[in-house]
């Protein structure tokens, strides 16, 4: 099984519920040193709430990934998403690092002036969220770790396809490193709902299947199974039950091996977090809220 699926295709994506929510407004963030990036900020019910970021999956956008849980949450947390690198509006770069990934979260709380932070990563994003712990565990207050993985190259089938896409990857180098052509559809606050189909297809065209090939690649290289149990923060596992990309089974493993973590099971597929938000925006909540709950009593 490849254990990473790429968006749906766009001519299926019509033909799939997608849910109505209001999208937050965002702008382009200047990450010093590192490039830019588009960024929403939702305050949440008062100056104190504690900073929720959020970070996206393989090909996808922060808004795409997470526009139906940002209001839910907003009731609760600070909610920041951002698109990662070579995502959407992110940073380019000579090559998609999931360490820059982890570096341009530290970089983008200390343009907020944020000093610790919960960080919520779905799929690609969770692994991402687990890099950020390991390279800036003073910026963590907590994980929210849903439908992911510590490793992925966990057969000999896994292996040969990650093999093969990095050097797919490596032949395709510099055919194309330009923003493509169509941008995301931001400032969308006043959509409709028969709109939503129309603004998810904008955003995944925003993301270049090659660079989604670069992210993949990345991903495969990924293992994070030697220091997962030095990870001293509050953490929940979200764990997507009926998912056929990351089997549950992956997901409870990565439960286990972080001390103390809570797992919060949902009837979910891989892209619950959109098609079946329904379910997942509520056991999101509670597993931020298990999270924000006990680093506040350790603090």
């Amino acid at each position: 099984m490849i254990p990473l699926a790429l968006p749906t295709p766009r001519s299926a994506l019509r033909r799939v519920y997608m849910p109505w929510a209001r999208i937050p407004a965002g702008r382009t963030v200047e990450l010093p040193g590192r490039g830019t990036t588009y960024v929403t900020d939702t305050p949440g019910p008062s100056a104190s709430s504690t900073p929720l970021v959020l970070l996206h999956a393989l090909g996808c956008t922060g808004l795409l990934t997470w526009y139906p849980a940002v209001e839910a949450l907003a009731r609760r947390f600070r909610v920041i998403t951002l698109d990662q690198r070579w995502h959407g509006q992110g940073i380019r770069s000579e090559d998609f690092s999931l360490r820059d990934c982890a570096d341009d979260v530290a970089a983008l709380c200390d343009v907020l002036g944020l000093d610790e932070v919960l960080v919520g990563g779905y799929s690609m994003g969770g692994v991402v969220a687990q890099r950020v712990w390991r390279q800036h565990p003073d910026r963590v207050a907590g994980l929210v770790l849903a439908a992911t993985s510590d490793r992925f190259r966990n057969n000999p089938v896994e292996q040969g396809f990650f093999a093969g896409m990095g050097a797919t990857m490596l032949a395709a180098r510099g055919i194309s490193r330009s923003r493509t052509a169509v941008r995301a559809a931001r400032g969308a606050t006043g959509l409709r709902p028969t709109d939503v189909h129309d603004w998810a297809l904008r955003e995944l065209r925003s993301t270049s299947p090659w660079a989604v090939g670069q992210a993949l690649s990345a991903l495969g290289n990924h293992h994070s199974q030697p220091w997962l149990g030095r990870i001293d923060v509050p953490t929940a596992v979200v764990v997507t039950l009926g998912d056929r990309v990351i089997p549950a089974s992956r997901q409870l493993a990565l439960a286990r091996r972080i001390p103390g973590a809570t797992a919060h099971e949902v009837a979910t597929g891989h892209a619950g977090c959109v098609l079946q938000a329904e379910v997942f925006v509520p056991r999101f909540l509670e597993a931020a809220v298990t999270v924000d709950a006990r680093s506040r009593s350790a603090g």
